[in-house]
């Protein structure tokens, strides 16, 4: 049975085939040659078959066909409504999921979850329906796992989920989810660290060798000496220098040893925050889309070959994107060509005037909607999405608005530019003369953005033509109980952009340029300060990461670290916080926050130094321990010092080191050692 040209149809298997059928076949052969039956198509061969209207049947063949069935509407309402509704407390869930080593499924993984819980949900709400039908269907479980699986299957193309095809390992799934909800579907293979190669043991000598000034090592010298004592210590050889190599360059790992190779002042300017100060400069945001012309003629200034000015008539485009119900223009964005940046800019709008997803959204094949439909953009902001048909009147829909919005609001306007070339009527052309006469007082572009934005919120206030309501007044009180709510995480994945390549976090925050215009970023705390405490501990410090971030506010970004699995949100960052270097221009409370920042970085330091002696300590490294005397730190008194006493050698130099002093010294001096 099924729906043919919206006629409720049964076929010859419906009523001839099982153990207890309709009728047999003889007495269809008899009923079909008696014209009893309206056949709406005729069989055909294999895969044609032949399809009868079930309203034509004589009642007492229709009896018997719902006493042995079902009510064949009933039926078929379940086999055609099947609608997939994305859950959000599954979308939640994962979000807000954490391994117990802390770190976050990545955005990826996330929607491939989300999605699987979603398609579970539906499917058991099937079955739940359908066991009530079980009866109309013989008893036959048979055909109740046929429509799951065919449903299924449906929904793997769109929006896409990775169930298992096979009928046992998707009940497995769907007894499993019944169980244990929504981390049924977390795979056990993430957040473990069966990947980690250099354990925490094996990473501590690595890091002695390192630092080892008797002998000094290279990092061929360092595996070498490293395979001599493994077996001895109980630890698995290395064959590569190249995870060596990457060990060190590791940022939790790269603090440990810089100091010791490259000097402490050389990690200092490495690793310890960067204040950045200004230079003194005294006083003071069913759909269709599409892309018209907008019919509006603007004046504009160009330089001709001779390098004269010279004043032009220019037209321009829009791309403009509409509710199909109420015909409320909804998001659009100028330019002169339908691009990437026009359709995304105009749908940004649309969706937060409208604070919902659209259920379904048609757009035409222009070049930017391909790099949309490449990035996922429109199935993350619609439960549907398709390209206009070509030669479809179904597909002209808002071209038909756009003529309308043409002849009876843009016309007003003087220089308006006629609407399309074909039409007939006087009415819809320009009047060439009268503009000809006042390019002088046609508005500039600018201009013509206000007057345009004028006519679009004239069109939104008039009058539907089947309803006698205004079409924002019809949008505003319509409700559509089958669209999800616009959350700051939907805007996110759905508007945020990411970077194609990755930025190294360094001591000077982290960079990014976009659109030739750089942006600098630091992640701050609560109170709008630069969180050192965070950098240290989560060794942010020379990694590198993917940055999300919205076009439209610059003011905050996302940072997200790749990992085999994908990306993985780490932090938020802030623009770069910076301090007038005038003391002038100084605003209060800019001085402390200098000592603050100056404070916490010299305890940083400090933090950094006693952890590597203690690492020399335990590996027998340490330079006391041969004879030779450890650089001090400059610039910190002995309060600020405090590192832990080392064995075998004198207490510290009680003596105040003036760090501009000894800079300036250092900048006269050669290479060469001042005491013997």
């Amino acid at each position: 049975m099924e729906y043919y040209n919206n006629i409720a149809c049964v076929t010859i298997d419906d009523l001839t085939l099982g153990e207890d059928p309709v009728m047999s076949k003889s007495n269809y052969d008899n009923y079909v040659s008696r014209r009893k039956f309206n056949l709406i198509r005729k069989g055909h061969g294999t895969g044609c078959y032949a399809l009868i209207e079930y309203s034509t049947m004589p009642d007492k063949i229709k009896k018997r066909f719902v006493e042995i069935h079902g009510d064949i509407y009933e039926l078929l309402k379940e086999s055609i409504a099947v609608e997939l509704v994305i859950d959000s407390e599954a979308r939640k869930f994962f979000d807000e999921f954490r391994f117990s080593n802390g770190q976050q499924l990545t955005i990826e993984v996330q929607r491939e979850y989300t999605v699987n819980c979603s398609v579970l949900k539906t499917l058991q709400q099937i079955l739940n329906k359908r066991k009530a039908l079980r009866k109309s269907l013989g008893g036959d479980t048979q055909k109740l796992w046929e429509t799951i699986i065919s449903v299924t299957e449906r929904f793997r193309a769109n929006p896409g989920h990775t169930l298992p095809p096979s009928t046992a390992r998707l009940q497995d799934a769907l007894r499993k989810y019944r169980n244990t909800g929504y981390e049924s579907v977390i795979s056990g293979k993430y957040g473990n660290k069966n990947t980690v190669k250099i354990d925490d043991e094996a990473g501590e000598l690595l890091i002695a060798l390192k630092r080892s000034r008797v002998p000094v090592y290279t990092n061929a010298q360092i595996l070498e000496e490293f395979n001599r004592r493994a077996p001895e210590l109980g630890l698995k050889t290395l064959k590569s220098l190249q995870a060596i190599n990457l060990f060190f360059k590791r940022s939790d790992v790269m603090p440990l040893w810089y100091d010791a190779v490259h000097g402490e002042l050389a990690a200092k300017l490495k690793f310890t925050r960067k204040n950045k100060t200004k230079l003194p400069q005294l006083r003071d945001a069913l759909w269709y889309s599409d892309g018209t012309k907008i019919n509006l003629y603007y004046k504009a200034y160009e330089k001709d070959r001779k390098g004269h000015t010279r004043m032009v008539v220019k037209t321009t485009s829009v791309y403009e994107v509409m509710d199909s119900y109420s015909e409320r223009l909804l998001g659009y964005y100028i330019s002169d060509t339908e691009n990437y940046e026009a359709q995304y800019n105009a749908f940004r709008m649309a969706i937060q005037r409208s604070e919902c997803k659209p259920y379904e959204v048609v757009n035409d094949n222009q070049g930017g909607h391909k790099k949309l439909e490449a990035s996922d953009f429109f199935k993350r902001i619609a439960r549907v999405s398709r390209r206009t048909a070509p030669y479809n009147g179904a597909s002209k829909t808002i071209e038909s608005v756009f003529g309308r919005f043409q002849k009876q609001v843009l016309h007003k306007n003087w220089f308006f530019t006629g609407q399309n070339i074909t039409t007939v009527t006087l009415e819809s052309r320009p009047n060439i003369e009268f503009i000809e006469a006042n390019k002088e007082n046609l508005p500039t572009l600018d201009q013509l953005k206000v007057i345009y934005a004028e006519c679009r919120k004239e069109w939104n206030n008039m009058k539907h033509p089947a309803t006698g309501i205004s079409r924002i007044e019809m949008y505003n009180t319509s409700v559509n109980p089958e669209t999800e709510k616009v959350s700051m995480l939907d805007m996110i994945d759905m508007f945020w952009l990411t970077t194609n390549k990755a930025s190294t976090y360094t001591s000077s925050g982290i960079q990014i340029v976009i659109n030739s215009r750089k942006y600098v970023y630091e992640i701050l705390d609560q109170f709008g300060k630069p969180d050192l405490k965070f950098v240290h501990e989560k060794s942010i410090m020379y990694k590198k990461f993917f940055i999300m971030y919205d076009p439209e506010d610059m003011t905050l970004v996302r940072l997200y670290e790749k990992t085999s699995t994908g990306l993985r949100y780490v932090a938020s960052a802030q623009p770069y916080v910076e301090m007038h270097r005038a003391i002038q221009e100084q605003q209060p409370g800019e001085v402390s926050l200098y000592r603050e920042l100056d404070a916490d970085s010299k305890q940083l330091r400090v933090i950094r130094r006693e952890k590597a002696n203690e690492i020399e300590d335990r590996q027998g490294v340490n330079p006391e321990f041969f004879g030779l005397n450890r650089p001090k730190m400059k610039g910190l008194s002995k309060k600020d010092h405090r590192t832990t006493p080392v064995k075998n050698k004198e207490s510290m130099d009680e003596e105040m080191i003036n760090l501009g002093s000894y800079e300036k010294a250092q900048s006269n001096m050669d290479y060469l050692l001042s005491k013997i």
